[in-house]
């Protein structure tokens, strides 16, 4: 462990994680996504569940486009985040759509897409923990998104990530939500 105070370990530990998920070969993190896609898609807790929010992935992130149109070729609603600082805002989402250039230069629907409220969420991360803690890139979104669903119904949270993003203990800050569900290319974890 660390005597860092939790948000500068957490800085440490999200260094070394996107070190790790930006390290990976890009035909392997293909492949991952694939086999990452088919786990989630087994899950049954998720099968009658709509809409599913998700994320539209940048960087080295697990790529939820073919999860995404295999959700609503079986007759889920998609929505994409939009980031209206600090806050998430989930969009209805069809294969075509024009995206637009968000904050932190994530593409996102615009601003006319029907809003919705998801009752599960596909959560991108840096780094995860087998008790569903979470690191992501630091701003809260998801964690303040997830809590303000969680106001109005129960939310299925599915976190997306390469099996290499695993760390021993992701310090927990009383903000933090954790995730239901870790989904990696090797297996899935229910936490």
């Amino acid at each position: 462990m660390t005597s860092l105070p939790a948000p500068e370990y957490k800085d440490q530990l999200r260094a070394e994680g996107f070190t790790r998920r930006d390290g990976l070969d890009k035909a392997f993190r293909k492949k991952a996504a694939q086999r990452i896609a088919e786990q989630v898609l087994s899950l049954p807790d998720l099968r009658e569940l709509t809409p599913v929010g998700s994320y539209w992935p940048i960087r080295s992130e697990v790529d939820t486009r073919p999860l995404m149109e295999a959700l609503l070729a079986r007759g889920q609603d998609v929505a994409l985040s939009q980031i209206l600082h600090p806050h998430l805002s989930f969009r209805l989402w069809q294969p075509g759509d024009v995206l637009v250039k968000g904050g932190f230069g994530v593409r996102e629907p615009g601003p006319d897409a029907p809003e919705c409220f998801p009752v599960a969420l596909l959560v991108p991360l840096v780094a995860f923990d087998r008790s569903g803690g979470r690191i992501g890139y630091g701003k809260g979104h998801f964690d303040r998104a997830i809590a303000a669903l969680e106001d109005k119904h129960p939310v299925l949270t599915i976190g997306l990530a390469y099996a290499v993003q695993e760390i021993e203990r992701v310090p927990v800050e009383p903000h933090d939500r954790r995730l239901d569900v870790v989904v990696t290319e090797a297996e899935l974890i229910r936490t």
